[in-house]
């Protein structure tokens, strides 16, 4: 595959993921605002553009065995944590945005969070096992995702614990 089509598919994927994520917020809004047919517009389409960039994930060929990716993942949360977020966070203190600095500082503690999950499911793999996994809960507010009960507080947020959600 040459190099130009790769970095199409690529764009291809990050294009189609994006259109995923603003339609499913779209689809939220909608519903907010009593227009149920067109949040379900939203959310019909949200999923056919996940279609589209898996496709074009498959295409690329980064999908691997399931050690491979959750090798991958792990790595991904880790240059997240330690490299993008820290350097958005530092810039949004320098623009006084305290909006774009709460939404980097949520993502980046739930990224820690999501690495000790994949860690965990790593440690298993080397075993040759599947995931020993309880419940999961994600804070509908910034991310925070936790194993077993949710807190009564989110770590992160201050939420309460009605603000968790399982989306499983």
């Amino acid at each position: 595959m040459s190099k130009q089509t790769i970095k199409n598919l690529r764009e291809a994927f990050a294009g189609e993921s994006q259109a995923n994520r603003r339609y499913l917020a779209c689809a939220k809004k909608a519903k907010e605002e009593g227009f149920e047919n067109i949040s379900r517009l939203f959310k019909v389409i949200a999923e056919a553009e996940t279609i589209h960039a898996m496709n074009h994930l498959n295409a690329l060929g980064e999908i691997k065995s399931t050690l491979e990716n959750v090798q991958a993942s792990y790595q991904g949360e880790a240059d997240e944590l330690t490299g993008m977020y820290p350097m958005f966070i530092d810039q949004a203190k320098r623009d006084a945005n305290n909006e774009a600095l709460n939404s980097f500082f949520w993502a980046a503690e739930a990224e820690r969070t999501h690495m000790d999950l994949f860690e965990k499911a790593l440690e298993a793999l080397k075993k040759g096992q599947d995931l020993d996994l309880g419940q999961l809960y994600i804070c509908e507010i910034c991310g925070y995702t936790v194993e077993g009960d949710p807190p009564s507080k989110c770590p992160t947020c201050g939420e309460g614990k009605e603000k968790f959600i399982s989306p499983q």
